[in-house]
């Protein structure tokens, strides 16, 4: 799962990157959270476009958006398949710039959050599908979610799933909605290679959507998981109290 990513790189970076014409400028975003605004890259008219949509896929079928659960990861494996899904990854696919993202290894006193990367330091091409609802007034919400594919020998030992990273030389055949079948785009989601990324261990201040700076991705020194005190294992004796040739007892 992927919960919580980075949007850091420059505006002129990230346009040269993805090749869209749109010049937005934006903040650096160091705790991008499901509900909010987030940026994608799709193909419309045959040119790539730079766009804002709500982080959380919203089916064009649903009737009630506040009764329908809030879909921020597609399980790449099922997105062929399943109804919510189908329609998106067949026309809909986009690009989720990202510098890194975030994730939770348990254990230990608590999570113990990561922040993942590109060991080149270069910003990453998150693979998403994304939606247009449009509500019985007329009223349109464009959505989107990141696909996931389980994780490399990188992630394992944090986390059984990662997003599906796009490699440059592959966002074409990734954005490509000409064509219903699915069968080449199908075949990106998977891990990233195990050599692609590192996990460096970081502040829980994570852990609240509020915080949003560039100490979020310093690196800390990692929970240390400390094993419990059996109640069967006896406690230790204290030692015997010095004594004073008066016979009482001393502190030390």
């Amino acid at each position: 799962m992927c919960g919580r990513y980075t949007v850091t790189a420059t505006p002129e970076v990230l346009r040269a990157l993805f090749g869209y014409a749109e010049q937005p400028n934006f903040p650096p975003r160091y705790n991008v959270a499901p509900t909010q605004p987030i940026a994608i890259v799709r193909l419309m008219n045959g040119q790539r476009q730079f766009a804002l949509v709500r982080w959380g896929l919203l089916p064009s079928w649903v009737k009630d958006p506040k009764a329908f659960s809030l879909l921020i990861n597609a399980r790449g494996e099922t997105v062929t398949d399943k109804p919510a899904y189908k329609a998106a990854m067949k026309r809909r696919r986009c690009l989720i710039p990202a510098d890194g993202f975030y994730e939770w290894k348990a254990g230990g006193a608590g999570k113990q959050p990561f922040y993942i990367r590109a060991k080149s330091g270069t910003p990453l091409a998150l693979a998403g599908l994304w939606e247009t609802w449009t509500g019985p007034n007329g009223e349109e919400l464009e959505t989107a979610a990141i696909v996931t594919a389980g994780a490399n020998q990188t992630l394992a030992p944090i986390h059984d799933r990662m997003p599906v990273v796009i490699a440059r030389d592959q966002f074409d055949v990734w954005l490509d909605n000409t064509n219903e079948d699915t069968t080449a785009a199908a075949a990106l989601i998977r891990p990233a290679p195990d050599e692609l990324l590192e996990a460096i261990p970081v502040s829980t201040d994570v852990n609240r959507v509020a915080n949003d700076n560039p100490r979020l991705i310093e690196r800390v020194d990692e929970i240390v998981a400390v094993a419990p005190v059996s109640k069967s294992t006896p406690k230790p004796k204290r030692p015997a109290a010095a004594k004073k040739a008066d016979g009482q007892g001393v502190l030390f």
